[in-house]
């Protein structure tokens, strides 16, 4: 297991620009110890076995070879290893994904930040799917907006909120209203049972 903090990322993509283009931006991360990189499904496996990723980024076609199956398989070679499936041509519906034990789907065509995010959210237990046959797509939010509406979960004011994280009221207030926009809600209630339906809270 990595430090705390410190997160191992396997990125499993055939295309040599893609694999180390995540590569770069993942290792500029501060939370990502070292990313891996794997070009079959073969090498995929045996990274995980032998180093034992918190998140495998997979794309949902390697080769010739299916992503969605080698979920299966890194399961095996490494069970605490969270799967999240990319594509940029094709979906698998939210069902499919979990079914071979993905944590989540990301198409390609996000904006590099959202997925960077989608690979910390992932890390940290959440799930990220947004299927169209089950709910519409929500804008990944970002790491302080989690920690926001994990406490709006919970119930906290925004005057709790912003004593536990040490902001101002009115950055909490910005902060909810963001996350309200992002979600595609229009109060508190609402983006609660949002988030439940998208993984989002623990």
């Amino acid at each position: 297991m990595s430090p705390p903090g410190q997160l191992r990322v396997l990125v499993v993509d055939d295309h040599e620009v893609v694999r180390w283009g995540f590569r770069v931006l993942l290792e500029r991360q501060r939370w990502v110890e070292r990313c891996l990189i794997a070009a079959t499904a073969d090498e995929a496996i045996e990274q995980a076995r032998v180093h034992q990723p918190e998140v495998a980024l997979v794309d949902l076609f390697v080769g010739a070879e299916s992503g969605a199956e080698l979920c299966l398989a890194l399961a095996e070679a490494s069970p605490h290893t969270r799967p999240l499936l990319m594509s940029g041509a094709g979906r698998i519906s939210a069902a499919a994904a979990r079914a071979t034990g993905a944590h989540g789907f990301v198409p390609k065509d996000w904006p590099a930040a959202d997925v960077v995010m989608a690979v910390r959210m992932v890390a940290n237990g959440m799930t990220v799917f947004g299927a169209p046959d089950e709910e519409p797509d929500a804008a990944p939010l970002s790491e302080r907006e989690l920690e926001v509406l994990g406490l709006i979960a919970q119930g906290s004011t925004n005057a709790e909120i912003a004593t536990v994280l040490d902001l101002s009221p009115h950055t909490v207030k910005d902060h909810a209203s963001s996350i309200y926009r992002k979600l595609g809600v229009r109060n508190r209630s609402e983006a609660v049972r949002r988030a439940e339906r998208l993984g989002l809270t623990r």
